[in-house]
């Protein structure tokens, strides 16, 4: 399996939308969800630091991600330059691949 792994900060304002968005039922998701080869999201909120999140997408391979970037180019772009108003920061953390995790 590839996660992948996102830092956000979110203004008081703007966090009520952005976890609709970001969430496991939200808009990211549901683009992800046209490839069969995406595993799932996870929205994660630190209790420590007011507005800091975290995504981890899970796909079967870093390919299968790239393969969705290409084929849904277009609605991919137009999502992200949205979402870029919902962030006051946004840092990719990596790509991951899974040690010894059975494909989902």
């Amino acid at each position: 399996m590839w996660h992948i792994l996102w830092e956000f900060r979110v203004a008081p304002e703007r966090r009520a939308e952005f976890e609709r968005v970001y969430s496991a039922a939200g808009e990211w998701a549901a683009l992800f969800a046209k490839s069969q080869e995406f595993r799932g999201t996870t929205l994660l909120r630190d209790p420590q630091v007011a507005g800091r999140y975290v995504t981890e997408d899970v796909w079967k391979s870093a390919e299968a991600f790239e393969r969705l970037k290409e084929e849904f180019a277009a609605e991919y772009k137009r999502l992200d330059e949205l979402c870029e108003a919902l962030t006051e920061y946004e840092m990719k953390i990596g790509g991951f691949q899974e040690v010894g995790g059975e494909e989902r």
